[in-house]
């Protein structure tokens, strides 16, 4: 680019996504003169789903505002809680995800996911479609302009990505009330009723059940129900669950 020159503060958050010459406050960028500021903050490598105010010389501009030379201008990270349009909150994770999916799940989050990879195209026009909030870590994947909604998950942590998500953006939490396999609901099941699927120590061992209304998969307190009680607990006692 040639043209006006603008100084440029990023948020600590965002300074990930930059390279080392760009973190530094105040760091000088050549614009081309008629890019939108938007075009110019993704250009660094910052997707601007996880942007924030933008304000010149301190007052709030749009993304489409077409900065001038000597402007100085702070790009500020989304607030937390981020409301997103449109209810009910749902999300969309991409393949590398799965886990993340799971534990959304378990704790009654609306979390599509599919453990092959359907391709950046599909997964925007999905969001787009189901007015999903697209979960990626694939920077790339959100600039693209068809999604709905969108969030990077900063970790590749399974416990701090959810920690992260849900600290972001507030979701209604409803534990063991959805499947973790396939996103269903799940409803009480007579043990009778769902015999057929049990292997006969399960049989002996177990008498409360709970069966998926989508996928049929059956679901009892076995061996795991520890270690996935200690991720519910923890998340309902920093985040809270939906009230009954």
């Amino acid at each position: 680019m040639n043209g006006p020159e603008i100084q440029l503060t990023f948020a600590p958050e965002l300074r990930l996504f930059l390279s080392a010459d760009r973190r530094r406050p105040g760091a000088a960028v050549i614009t081309d003169g008629v890019s939108t500021l938007g075009h110019v903050v993704e250009s660094l490598g910052v997707p601007l789903t996880e942007v924030g105010r933008l304000c010149v010389d301190g007052r709030p501009v749009p993304v489409s505002h077409v900065p001038a030379a000597g402007e100085s201008v702070e790009v500020e990270a989304v607030t937390r809680p981020q409301e997103v349009p449109g209810a009910p909150l749902r999300f969309l994770l991409d393949v590398h995800l799965g886990t993340l999916a799971r534990r959304l799940r378990l704790l009654g989050v609306d979390a599509a996911y599919e453990s092959e990879d359907l391709g950046d195209p599909a997964l925007a026009a999905l969001s787009a479609a189901e007015q999903r909030v697209l979960l990626s870590r694939d920077r790339g994947l959100l600039r693209r302009r068809e999604i709905w909604a969108g969030g990077y998950v900063y970790s590749d942590r399974p416990d701090e990505q959810l920690r992260d998500v849900l600290s972001r953006f507030a979701p209604r939490l409803a534990p063991w009330s959805r499947c973790t396999a396939c996103n269903g609901p799940l409803q009480d099941a007579d043990k009778d009723a769902v015999r057929e699927h049990l292997e006969h120590g399960t049989r002996r061992t177990y008498d409360v059940f709970a069966q998926c209304a989508a996928c049929g998969r059956v679901y009892w307190r076995g061996a795991h129900h520890a270690r996935l009680q200690a991720i519910v607990e923890s998340a309902v006692s920093e985040f809270g669950a939906a009230a009954v």
